[in-house]
């Protein structure tokens, strides 16, 4: 007897952003804002955050931990680029965060994958466009 197919335990989004205003990603009050505004437009629920800033002029790094999993990014400011993580089951609703990242961000172009984890190894790896 087979044993059943595991249902989807959430949607994974990894999105590289680029063109990004320097000052946008050098600011950590705003970075952390952006994120933590995300996930409460997604539905989830935020158990902690914390953001660290590199410097003056220089990148900020943090996470976002949720009922739901995580929202974790990495920015570099010199080179107008930030990478992004998403990941959340249940309720959540990670296109909407991930849609409020880049309005706020407002990238030139982006790289989106998305995963929907827990299923078969089998199933095919979702990408969206730019």
């Amino acid at each position: 007897m087979n044993a059943p197919l595991h249902q989807s335990s959430g949607t994974h989004f990894i999105a590289d952003l680029y063109g990004v205003d320097a000052a946008k990603l050098a600011d950590p009050v705003l970075i952390e804002n952006v994120l933590r505004n995300s996930a409460l437009a997604a539905g989830a629920t935020i158990i902690f955050s914390h953001f660290h800033s590199f410097g003056p002029e220089q990148g900020v790094t943090g996470v976002v931990l949720l009922a739901e999993s995580h929202i974790s990014i990495h920015t570099w400011p010199e080179t107008g680029f930030a990478a992004a993580d998403l990941f959340m089951c249940g309720r959540a609703a990670p296109q909407r965060a991930l849609d409020l990242i880049r309005a706020a961000l407002l990238p030139a172009e982006c790289r989106i994958q998305g995963i929907e984890r827990g299923i078969s190894a089998h199933a095919p790896l979702r990408q969206t466009g730019t």
